[in-house]
């Protein structure tokens, strides 16, 4: 009688984990094109602050140069990624270079940096972070418009690029200069990169059988 009630109770439990597993996979499969669609759109809204829509007429999710493996560590990153290329008229008019900052407050800072044909800044925009409340989270244009003092800055004069307390001119913040250090150091790093590889990122064909091949 006890091995047949232990029997019937595995047996119920098996079947109990069987369909709470049928349940889940149903579930993920039902919500992944909804993550997905979530995911890319905002992709595509932090893409378009920087580069608007009526500044490019491509599909910059789609238009994609692989950023070579030589060049990750100076991004700060740690596997492959791809850079966002805006287009206008068949024309490479800009490029958006994703990028870490490894030595945040609290741990790195994700970035996207926009840099025109010109060399100029297009935009900058911090994706994630885990920066202080009310201190060092003011990089995040939601908190503050401080990340758009970057707008139209270049490499022209490389001394200015360091916060006001080192030196150069972008404000840091009260009770809270290690942050904005290290996104004014991680932008000028990702502007040197586009400057190094400008006749390749600016060629007017880039494409993403380009990205995927390198």
């Amino acid at each position: 009688m006890i091995g047949q009630a232990i029997s019937k109770n595995s047996f119920i439990l098996t079947v109990f984990a069987l369909c709470t597993a049928g349940l889940l996979a149903v579930t993920f499969q039902g919500t992944k094109k909804s993550i997905a669609a979530s995911e890319r759109s905002a992709a595509q809204k932090a893409l378009l602050e920087v580069v608007a829509p009526d500044q490019h007429d491509n599909d910059m999710l789609v238009d994609l140069v692989a950023i070579p493996q030589a060049n990750l560590k100076q991004l700060g990153l740690r596997s492959q990624e791809n850079i966002h290329i805006a287009k206008k008229n068949n024309e490479v008019v800009a490029v958006i270079v994703p990028s870490v900052a490894p030595d945040g407050y609290s741990g790195a800072i994700r970035m996207i940096v926009g840099v025109w044909e010109n060399g100029d800044i297009a935009g900058v925009r911090i994706l994630t972070h885990n920066e202080t409340p009310g201190l060092g989270d003011k990089v995040d244009l939601k908190k503050s418009d401080w990340v758009l003092s970057f707008n139209g800055k270049s490499l022209t004069a490389p001394s200015l690029w360091a916060v006001k307390k080192d030196g150069g001119e972008f404000d840091q913040f009260t009770g809270a200069t290690i942050t904005p250090r290290a996104v004014v150091k991680q932008v000028e790093k990702a502007l040197q990169f586009v400057q190094a590889n400008h006749s390749t990122l600016f060629d007017p064909t880039p494409t993403t059988e380009q990205a995927n091949s390198q």
